[in-house]
């Protein structure tokens, strides 16, 4: 095997020459924490209450540290054993994680951190029934890290900006979505006009808004991975909301025959459900591509109303527990076109439903811009932690 000039092989992969490779346990000594009632768990009397780590990251708040410095804590018993947490300062560890009691080397608690992160020990902890990582497993684990401490820092200066870029995305993208629902319930309801709009809206009932009927056909086992574009009821759940933007199943031009066509400007209602809160969940179809919609869906091809408006109103709330109230059935919850039809809506003048459709959809677009963006840097960031942990990328 050709080693990179610099570079040495070592049973962890190929590291720099000034790196060293080492288990945990050479390097620190983890101990669990101790046991903490639930009494002392909800005590937040202090003017800074101490949060508690357990195995699933924050499990509470007490008065008094165990830990009066940030440290790394280790989920020992849980479904969210072998997660990796850093403290930010005084903080109680319980007996369900783990905590460097003694750090034998000079160790950056922020790089230690993510090299505990990038060891992956998810995939190291015990196989029984109760998911475990005890101290001999964690003490096990090898890692590469560089002696130098101001390359420790360096390493984990640059991947703590990214951590910054991220919780700065993260809260843009929850004041984003608290705006648009904001704007949902004040634009639906006609709470606030646009400019150039005014004058009562009309109340129609759905089955007067155009024509309803059924989907058909599409079998489990009709469906290909390649072929014509077709809507199940369940993806109306699981893949969709308000406008139907992806196809997530095909069928053969064969089965299409026996199939409903579906086309621009339809809006399709899951038909059946497991609740009554979320039957009839409803998504616009605007495109124009040849598709097709399954059984257990209900269409509705309307007449001179905006169907990207409508894919909005159809799940805002004052739709949503009128369709409730339909739901028939118990363990399966089932809605009739003709239930639907008796829906009642307040609607807008077609140009002010097109204007309030457009405001919405701009909401959309910028959502979905910074959640892209956002996923785009958690990939950066898994990038950088296998170059930069790994030695592969070296900081000047």
């Amino acid at each position: 095997m050709d080693v990179k000039r610099g570079y040495k092989q070592t049973d962890v992969g190929m590291i720099p020459e000034e790196w060293e490779v080492a288990s945990i346990g050479s390097l620190a000594s983890f101990t669990s924490g101790s046991c903490i009632s639930v009494a002392e768990l909800s005590k937040q009397s202090s003017d800074t209450p101490v949060p508690v780590f357990g195995g699933n990251g924050i499990a509470g708040y007490t008065t008094a540290p165990l830990v009066p410095r940030a440290v790394i804590v280790v989920g020992r018993v849980g479904q969210k054993c072998g997660e990796v947490y850093l403290t930010e300062g005084p903080a109680w560890i319980s007996d369900n994680a783990l905590y460097p009691r003694t750090i034998f080397r000079p160790l950056d608690v922020r790089f230690f951190a993510l090299a505990l992160k990038a060891a992956g020990l998810n995939d190291v902890k015990n196989r029984n029934d109760l998911p475990l990582v005890t101290q001999s497993i964690l003490h096990a684990v090898r890692i590469a890290w560089p002696p130098d401490p101001v390359e420790q820092s360096t390493i984990a200066e640059a991947l703590s900006d990214v951590d910054a870029l991220l919780d700065a995305l993260d809260r843009l993208i929850a004041k984003k979505r608290d705006l648009q629902q904001a704007a949902l319930q004040q634009l639906l309801t006609g709470q606030t006009r646009l400019p150039g709009f005014s004058g009562e809206w009309g109340v129609k009932r759905l089955g007067d808004a155009g024509i309803l009927f059924k989907g058909r056909g599409i079998k489990k086992d009709e469906v290909v991975s390649d072929g014509l574009p077709c809507v199940r009821y369940g993806e109306i759940y699981t893949h969709h909301n308000d406008h139907l933007k992806s196809f997530n199943s095909f069928i053969s031009p064969g089965t299409a025959k026996q199939c409903r066509r579906i086309v621009k400007g339809d809006l399709l209602f899951a038909g059946s459900g497991e609740t009554a809160e979320e039957i009839g969940k409803c998504v616009a179809y605007l495109w124009g591509q040849e598709a097709y919609a399954g059984s257990d869906i209900v269409i509705l091809r309307p007449t001179a109303q905006c169907s990207e408006f409508l894919g909005y109103l159809m799940n805002h709330s004052s739709v949503v527990v009128q369709k409730s109230r339909m739901g028939q059935g118990d363990a399966v919850v089932h809605i009739s076109a003709r239930n639907l039809a008796c829906l009642e809506l307040h609607l807008p003048p077609l140009p002010e439903q097109a204007a309030i459709a457009e405001v919405l959809s701009d909401m959309d677009t910028e959502l979905a811009a910074l959640e892209q963006r956002l996923n785009k840097t958690r990939a950066l960031k898994q990038g950088m932690m296998q170059e930069l942990l790994t030695g592969k990328t070296r900081l000047v």
